[in-house]
């Protein structure tokens, strides 16, 4: 017991259990640093850009622009179904490139502030959720690209798209379950930093952004969606276009998800305990 201003107050230490969840009621108490951190981030970014936000938009534009020239101009690809090549492409690229943003930024995370951890306690969790929480603002701003393409094609609204707020939600735990393994993993072993860099690249390959998955072998699908990031591209294809839902590589996506958030969150909380001593 300690005596302030004449009122006892009671402090209890309670030890870490080395393969429980982080403290996310903790995350409650740090939300104003969360969010100084985030808008900071957004303004360094920006900061001195003759486009400011709108640089969100161009980068996902370039890419579509990109993929139609040569896949759907010069190997003319068909997506199928009478799906124009640049509506096709725009539907996966906005996605896959906050998941691939998400997945870098929070790999790399705990390394990258590491001049920060030994200074002050705050919730080490907050690094893995600036990336992935900040880089929605570029998604939701990514979408007047889409939008933009959608009503240029004269896409029709559908049922679909009331998945639409389950897929963002998708969107977001999955990035950052991997996030929470990669980086775990890159405080022992900085490799991983390098490692991350070129897979995400090759990752894109295996995803399908510039190609459909009907593309795909029968006998090669069952392996093809247990990667979580196919089910999600599709969903958003088929929310946003209308088109059917694949719901085996989407509960794939689910489940996957799921693993990897509640493993990573324990594992996470393991290294939590000498993050400071070994980086």
């Amino acid at each position: 017991m300690t005596s302030e201003t004449g009122s006892n107050v009671e402090i209890k230490i309670v030890p870490v259990t080395p393969f429980g969840f982080p403290d996310f009621r903790e995350l409650l108490d740090y939300r104003d640093l969360l969010y100084f951190l985030i808008w900071r981030n957004i303004r360094v970014a920006y900061a001195q850009s003759v486009g400011g936000l709108g640089w969100a938009v161009v980068q996902p534009a370039l890419q579509v622009f990109i993929f139609s020239l040569v896949f759907g101009g010069l190997l003319k690809l068909d997506p199928g179904d009478g799906v124009p090549y640049p509506l096709f492409s725009t539907a996966a690229v906005i996605p896959w490139t906050y998941m691939s943003g998400a997945v870098s930024a929070g790999s790399s995370a705990l390394v990258s502030n590491s001049g920060m951890l030994g200074k002050i306690y705050f919730p080490r969790l907050i690094f893995l959720l600036n990336p992935t929480l900040g880089g929605l603002v570029n998604f939701f701003i990514s979408l007047f690209f889409m939008l933009a393409v959608m009503v240029f094609y004269q896409v029709e609204v559908t049922a679909q798209l009331l998945f639409f707020p389950a897929l963002v939600v998708l969107m977001v735990l999955t990035p950052l379950g991997i996030s929470l393994w990669l980086s775990s993993l890159t405080i022992r072993f900085r490799d991983m930093r390098i490692m991350m860099s070129h897979l995400i690249r090759a990752l894109v390959y295996f995803v399908p952004v510039m190609y459909p998955s009907s593309q795909v072998p029968d006998h090669l699908r069952q392996w093809y969606i247990i990667n979580p990031f196919v089910g999600i591209i599709e969903g958003y294809r088929s929310c946003l276009l209308g088109e059917a839902m694949h719901w085996d590589s989407l509960a794939w996506s689910i489940g996957v998800a799921l693993v990897l958030l509640i493993t990573g969150a324990i594992y996470f909380r393991r290294m939590e305990r000498v993050i400071v001593d070994v980086i």
